[in-house]
């Protein structure tokens, strides 16, 4: 079975890789597909519940018909419910990841790394473009404990996975995308 086109889109905190996420969807779409969107936040904290809300808004004003997807976890139990014609934007691996990481104690790495792919390869199989936001949280210092760096390890892994399988990836600062991998999904 072939699978959808890949694009990676990263960046630093409100580097405005969401909303160049979302440009880049809607330009996709016209061609021919149904804009899809998978939320992985949950409301956890006043702030989280602001860039929730801000995050509908910006969406809502587009004009566009976006379909939300409330999928903290789990990811690949939504991909049946997509087609070939959709064009699906994750947002975000850093806190899909997050959800995943901190979910049970149960867990080990290597789980939460195969469970994440396989849900983007579910997704992958049924889609015409899927689109994945994350944060560049490895370019700060980070935290000396075990937790945090087996967070950070995990992450670099899927990124460094993520964007090998890519035919674009971008990297957005300041607002600007910077065009950092392109290849023919040929």
């Amino acid at each position: 079975m072939e699978t959808g086109e890949l694009i990676f889109i990263t960046g630093g905190v409100r580097s405005g890789k969401s909303s160049f996420a979302e440009v880049y969807a809607t330009l996709c779409a016209q061609l021919n597909g149904n804009l899809q969107y998978i939320a992985t936040s949950t409301a956890t904290d006043g702030e989280m519940a602001q860039r929730i809300k801000s995050h509908q808004k910006q969406r809502e004003q587009s004009g566009e018909a976006w379909n939300t997807w409330e999928c903290p976890v789990d990811l690949h139990t939504i991909a049946p419910y997509f087609n070939q014609l959709d064009i699906v934007l994750l947002d975000c691996l850093t806190v899909l990841l997050s959800n995943e990481f901190f979910r049970d104690d149960e867990s080990n790495q290597t789980d939460i790394y195969n469970k994440i792919l396989t849900g983007i390869d579910a997704i992958l199989k049924q889609v015409q473009t899927l689109i994945i936001v994350s944060n560049e949280v490895l370019n700060e210092p980070l935290s000396s404990e075990s937790l945090t760096q087996s967070y950070a390890s995990l992450l670099g892994r899927l990124h460094q996975h993520i964007v090998q399988r890519s035919s674009k990836t971008y990297l957005v600062e300041a607002g600007i995308p910077i065009l950092m991998k392109e290849q023919s999904v040929l």
